[in-house]
């Protein structure tokens, strides 16, 4: 028999909420691996090697940002759920920046959580093709399958959700995108964050990108949205 392709990893140190998720992942036919604390999670993404990762924020050992962090840096690119407990203080933009593709808030309705992991997979199987995954412009390579910006000749650091909002934008060249577009296809939950969340975004990108070439730019269509705009 083939192995199951929807595997599941539920990284959450409340064993009652991972039977749960377990239980509902199971019937909706998914593989699922449970970990309680982020070194096990850590161990398990490499072991198990996971389709869908539900994390929680507060674990035991290391948490879960720190987990994320671990796994974008080492290109793991694997889509991620934080599981967040209701009323719990965190610096959302961060997790974002990131690249976190969805959050749920705990006490959750599992139905809900279902739906919610076959939108974000929905997303990830939907990208843009391999083919069309790397976008060159005068003195600009944005490669999505490596994670990699390249200005001027040089390899520049930009965390995934910069990465890809601006390949979003680069990838239609001289189209609008209003911030709740953006919001809703970069992103993926347009219920959550605000217009700053995409200006904080743009604004770091302009940093890394200002004055590179005369041919393109990331530009602002007041009261509307942004574009990447090209010349000639």
């Amino acid at each position: 028999m083939a192995a199951n392709t929807k595997r599941a990893l539920v990284v959450e140190d409340e064993a009652n909420i991972a039977e749960l998720i377990t239980l509902y992942l199971e019937k909706d036919g998914f593989d699922v691996r449970t970990a309680s604390d982020g070194l096990e999670g850590l161990k398990a993404v490499d072991d198990f090697n996971p389709t869908i990762i539900l994390l929680d924020i507060m674990l035991p050992k290391m948490d879960g940002v720190s987990l994320l962090k671990r796994l974008r840096e080492e290109r793991i690119m694997t889509p991620v759920i934080f599981l967040t407990a209701k009323g719990e203080q965190y610096d959302k933009v961060s997790g974002l920046d990131l690249g976190a593709d969805d959050y749920v808030t705990k006490p959750f309705q599992p139905k809900e959580l279902v739906a919610r992991i076959h939108a974000v997979l929905r997303r990830a199987e939907g990208s843009v093709p391999a083919k069309e995954r790397k976008l060159d412009f005068d003195k600009l390579t944005i490669n999505m399958d490596t994670y990699e910006l390249i200005i001027n000749g040089q390899k520049v650091d930009a965390p995934p959700k910069e990465m890809e909002l601006l390949f979003h934008l680069a990838a239609s060249p001289n189209r609008v995108f209003t911030r709740n577009q953006l919001l809703d296809e970069v992103w993926g939950f347009d219920y959550f964050g605000d217009s700053r969340t995409v200006d904080v975004h743009i604004k770091r990108l302009r940093e890394k990108l200002e004055g590179v070439s005369n041919s393109w730019a990331v530009k602002t269509v007041w009261g509307v949205g942004y574009k990447f705009e090209t010349t000639g």
